[in-house]
Formats: structure tokens, C-alpha cells, sequence
């Protein structure tokens, strides 16, 4: 008991039971170093009370009857930090925002004798000590003056500040077992679906396409559009010159793109094709097809993984000249989604954006190709929807660049140089803090619009006020599900800040964390080791959580180590609606937090339920 005593000491209790409890649970109390200031005498006996009086002393608060009211006024006047009582009372607390522990007889934990003192312990622990409530008390930084030049100010909570830095480690193994990482072209590929009219083209064999093609096609349910130079053994010897010439010819003839981009592969990049110099080439022979934007990006799949290979190409696709911009009056702000955001994410981030009267251009935008909608064409060749080619000639009027993701950084620093365009980059949309800063920012530039010289902010959306109040209120309701859980995570860098920290606000532990390749983020996440391996890496760490967080490929896992698995990432081949995952904002981190808190409601319910009814056999 001796760690809890240290972090329980002298904190102030308003009690609220009855009979026996009145007075031993004060006694369990005060051992624990925690200083009940009141109690209630319902159903206590004369001797109960002579018991609770010799406990609490002359300053003690015997309470006859108590309804919220009454509760809340006394925790106020006592300045009492929690309130244990029964279930009907906890709603009445946590509203307060005042910690609470259920003590009745509907709980599902025993309190009686060693062990269950000790689970009372923690649990009193675990009631006081989440962060949660750093987070539900914290006030609206828009309505004060508030610079966020470093959004860890709003996002980092104070008593999670001193986390030391992670361990980053390789394994040192022949192969891979269980691979994690998905393949720059795959990456890139996803990254080129986001502009409209897109034609994505696999310099490589067309196997590589295919490969490609299946996985996003099962994952989103969605048509795909992608092509191939078609390398064979021969042309890889000899060059590839040909293959490239010939196949956007033919997309030109048969898919009639509004952009094509060339991507490599392994293949290719291991001969050493020249791709630019075959494109320059290829421009010169072409004069007619000078209009035509032709993209070209380096996506070896022998190194990187699918987020490098995203960010490659978002870099590849902002670098490019479209042409000049129409001049317009329009409040343009660029958004880069990393890609960590599905395209319900980036809706939500769209509609965030729009709300405050601005006009993102989204680069790529994978909500308007890939979120799943009918079109009135029964089939498209190219990408049916996305980031037009107008908006591309139009960032050089944009007036600020907000990334979504710490992986394109780079492509922020492009902007910035090639037309002087501010940006900030916002590691994560998944979490309370993390919400507030991105809202900040864009109330201070509705308001720079006007004056450059005001820094205040503007007044929210009341959607966006009443949404926030909605997620703390959530917040404290499942957080007694989330306290001190173990949960193993294995996913790409940008993914697994966002879920780790989102979980550790939560209360949760970061048990083990695996990832694909490496990123500056890797040293600052809440957890001790960080894996840039494998799923099979994943599963020697795993033992001893209480869920796994990580594609379809971690039900093996699950399955053979009896854990919980909440899918996440790419590939999710075995859930519908990929497209419309939302986990960002306030509305999506309500989402992602139902979504796991579930599963922790539904382990505890079966550890009380056996669902075991052979004793009702008439037999």
C-alpha cells in the first residue's frame, strides 16, 4: 500500500453511504493517509455513529440526508477532492467535474479483506490521479490571449511533460515474419488518389501494380485506378525508356488524365532508370502534350515505408508548376493531410476548416475520391475526385499552410519557400488539447484577415463549443475503463503518435510500440521502447496487455495470445467503412473513444459474467 499512501496522503474525501460502510470505509481511508471531512448516517445504527464520530473528530461532517445539492455544496465548502458514494451519485460528481468512486453494491471489484483493500487503493489512485481531469477543467484557450507558436503549450498536458525519452531500437534479424510496413508505392500511390483526375502510374512490373491495387481496393471498397509500365525481364535489362513513353501515351488515348503520376518501384529504382531525364525527353518529342502536369516521385519499396512514400509524394505534388492563378478574393488556407488521416478524417478537417468562413485547398484530398459516393458516371478511369488542378495553381494565394501530420513538414518548408506561405504544423487532430490548438489557430486566422496586428482569436462555431463540451463529458465517462489498461500498438509513425498520446491522456499505459521506419517523433512518445520492426516484433512484446491496436494482420496475434484487437490503419480488410472512419476533431475522438472504451466495458462485464448456463440444464 506503502506508493499509494505516498500519492493518497491528505487528500480530502466527502463520503456518502450507509450502515457498516459509514464508518469502515472511513477507517480504510484514513490508513491510505486520506482524510475523510464528512460522511453520511443513513441506515447507521447508534452504535454506527458513535464509531463514525470517534473517526472523523469534532471537525467531521455527519450528513442525515444528502441529495445533489446538498453533495456538491459540502464538497464545496470542505474543499473535498472526491466524493465516493453510490452509483446513482456518480453522475452528479463527475458533471462537477469531481472525481468519484463507486462504492456500493453494484460495483464489480471487492474492497474487503487484503486484495480488496489493495484495489481500493488503486483505485482511489486511479479516481484522483487521471489526467482527465487536467483536461476537463482546463479553460477555452480561444477566449483568452493565447499564442500558439509551440502547440504542445495546449497540447501537452503538465503532469505527462516529464515523460523521459523513448529507446529506439532495430531488431537484428535475417527477414521479416510478420511484415507491418506497406511499401513506398503504395504510399505514394494513396497520396497521387487524392487529386482529381489523377492517373497513378507504377513504373515497374505489373505485379507491383497489382499488388498495390488489390490492397487498396480491399481496404476502401472502392474502384482504384492505377497502371503500369509493364517492365519486363527484358526491359529491365535493357531500359525503360520505352515502356514509360508508351504507357502514358495510352492513358492519354484511353483515360483521357487530367494529371498522371509517375511513380517508381523497387524494380527500377535497383536498375537506375533516369526518370527525369526520360521525362524531359519525353517533352520535347510531345510539345502538344505541354498543358499535361506529369508528376514523377523516387518510392524504392526496398527502404521507407508507405508514410515516406506519402510524403514524397505530397512534396513532389506542391513543388510543381501548374501555371498561374486566376487573382481571386477568396480566403485560401492550404491543409496538408498526412497519411495518417482515412478519408472520413479528412472530411471532418474540411468541414472544421469551412466553418470559419475559410477556403481550404486539401492536399490530397482522399475525402472527395476515396470516402465512397456515387457518381453520375457509371465509370471513371482517373481519380473521380480531389484536389483540382485550379486549387494546386491557387496555393500561391493562400495565406497559411496548417499540416496535419509531422511527416510533411517538408512539403510545408516547399510553400514556404517557393511563395513565402507561413505554416504550423499540428502533429495530431486526436485528443482534447490537441482539438484546441487547431481550433485557436484558426479562429487567430479568421482574425488576421482583418488585422494583422490582433493575435486574440474570433468566436468559435457554436457546433465546434458544444462539441468540445460533449467530448469532456465523455471524457469522464469512460475514463474509469482507460485507467492504468496496457495496450500494444504497431503503426506507422504519424498514426501511432496520434493513438499513444490520445490513450495516454486517457490514463491508459503505452505497453509496447511498433512502427515502420523513422521519424523525429519516435523519442518523444509516452512509453519506454519504441520498435521499428515488425508485427512479429509486435507479438514478442505484447504479452500482458489488455488490447492490441494495429491492422487485420494483428488478429493472428490476438487470436493466439487471447488479447482484444481494435483494428487500425491499412490494410482493414475484414471491417466496412474505411472510408468514412472518423478519429479526429472532437467528434472523431468521441468516436475512437466509444469505439476502445467498449471493448474495455466488455472485458470487464466478462470477467463477472460467465455466460455459463449449464447449471440451468434440466437434465
Amino acid at each position: 500500500l506503502e506508493p499509494y499512501r505516498q500519492r493518497l496522503k491528505g487528500k480530502r474525501v466527502v463520503l456518502y453511504t450507509g450502515g457498516v460502510k459509514s464508518w469502515s470505509i472511513i477507517s480504510a481511508a484514513q490508513d491510505l493517509g486520506m482524510d475523510v471531512v464528512a460522511t453520511s448516517t443513513k441506515k447507521s445504527t447508534e452504535e454506527d455513529k458513535a464509531k463514525i464520530k470517534e473517526l472523523l473528530g469534532k471537525d467531521g461532517i455527519l450528513l442525515e440526508k444528502g441529495n445533489a445539492e446538498i453533495l456538491l455544496k459540502v464538497i464545496a465548502d470542505t474543499k473535498a477532492d472526491m466524493l465516493i458514494a453510490g452509483g446513482r451519485n456518480q453522475y452528479t460528481a463527475l458533471k462537477a467535474r469531481i472525481p468519484f468512486l463507486h462504492i456500493n453494491q453494484e460495483r464489480h471489484h471487492p474492497y474487503a479483506g487484503y486484495h480488496g483493500t489493495i484495489e481500493m487503493a488503486k483505485e482511489l489512485d486511479e479516481a484522483l490521479h487521471s489526467p482527465v481531469w487536467e483536461q476537463v477543467r482546463q479553460p477555452v484557450p480561444w477566449l483568452g490571449e493565447c499564442q500558439i507558436d509551440d502547440v504542445s503549450e495546449i497540447e501537452t498536458l503538465p503532469s505527462l511533460g516529464n515523460i523521459p525519452p523513448a529507446t529506439v531500437s532495430f531488431p537484428k534479424k535475417s527477414l521479416s515474419t510478420n511484415p507491418l510496413k506497406l511499401s513506398q508505392p503504395l504510399g505514394a500511390s494513396l497520396a497521387y488518389l487524392g487529386i482529381k483526375g489523377m492517373m497513378p502510374l507504377f513504373h515497374g512490373t505489373q505485379g507491383c501494380t497489382a499488388f498495390a491495387k488489390v490492397l487498396l481496393v480491399n481496404h476502401f471498397h472502392e474502384a482504384i485506378p492505377l497502371s503500369t509500365t509493364a517492365m519486363t525481364e527484358v526491359t529491365t535489362i535493357l531500359g525503360g525508356e520505352d515502356n514509360i513513353e508508351t504507357a502514358i501515351l495510352n492513358q492519354i488515348e484511353k483515360s483521357k488524365p487530367e494529371v498522371i503520376g509517375l511513380l517508381s518501384t523497387g524494380l527500377t529504382e535497383t536498375r537506375g532508370d533516369d526518370v527525369e531525364r526520360i521525362l524531359k525527353k519525353f517533352r520535347e518529342e510531345h510539345p502538344e502534350l505541354d498543358e499535361l502536369p506529369i508528376l514523377n516521385v523516387s518510392s524504392p519499396d526496398y527502404k521507407g515505408s508507405a508514410q515516406d512514400g506519402f510524403a514524397a509524394t505530397v512534396e513532389r505534388i506542391v513543388a510543381y508548376d501548374y501555371g498561374e492563378a486566376i487573382p481571386t478574393e477568396k480566403p485560401f488556407v492550404t491543409v496538408l493531410a498526412g497519411s495518417s488521416l482515412a478519408p472520413g478524417d479528412v472530411q471532418e478537417v474540411r468541414d472544421i476548416v469551412e466553418s470559419f468562413g475559410l477556403t481550404p485547398i486539401v492536399i490530397p484530398d482522399l475525402s472527395q475520391s476515396l470516402d465512397g459516393h456515387l457518381v453520375d458516371d457509371s465509370y471513371s478511369a482517373t481519380s473521380s475526385g480531389g484536389t483540382t488542378i485550379e486549387e494546386l495553381r491557387n496555393l500561391s494565394q493562400s495565406s497559411f499552410t496548417l499540416v496535419i501530420g509531422e511527416s510533411l513538414r517538408n512539403a510545408a518548408n516547399i510553400l514556404q519557400e517557393k511563395f513565402g506561405t507561413q505554416y504550423q504544423v499540428f502533429p495530431r487532430l486526436t485528443g482534447l488539447g490537441a482539438v484546441d490548438s487547431f481550433i485557436l489557430k484558426l479562429s487567430q486566422l479568421v482574425v488576421s484577415r482583418t488585422d494583422p496586428h490582433l493575435d486574440k482569436g474570433c468566436e468559435v462555431p457554436q457546433k465546434y463549443q458544444r462539441q468540445r463540451r460533449q467530448l469532456q463529458d465523455a471524457m469522464l465517462d469512460t475514463h474509469f475503463y482507460f485507467g492504468h489498461k496496457q495496450i500494444s500498438i504497431a503503426l506507422e509513425p504519424d498514426l501511432l503518435w496520434a493513438t499513444s498520446w490520445f490513450l495516454r491522456e486517457m490514463g491508459a499505459d503505452i505497453h509496447a510500440a511498433v512502427t515502420t521506419t523513422r521519424s523525429p517523433l519516435l523519442e518523444k512518445l509516452p512509453t519506454e521502447n519504441v520498435i521499428i520492426g515488425d508485427l512479429g516484433d509486435l507479438e514478442e512484446v505484447a504479452t500482458g496487455s489488455d488490447l492490441l491496436i494495429t491492422n487485420s494482420h494483428g488478429k493472428l496475434i490476438s487470436e493466439k495470445l487471447g488479447l482484444a484487437l481494435y483494428r487500425m490503419g491499412m490494410p482493414i480488410h475484414d471491417r466496412l467503412g474505411n472510408g468514412q472512419r472518423c478519429n479526429v476533431g472532437y467528434r472523431g475522438t468521441m468516436n475512437l473513444l466509444f469505439d476502445i472504451g467498449n471493448i474495455f466495458l466488455e472485458q470487464e462485464e466478462s470477467k463477472i459474467h460467465t455466460n455459463d448456463y449449464s447449471l440451468l440444464s434440466l437434465r
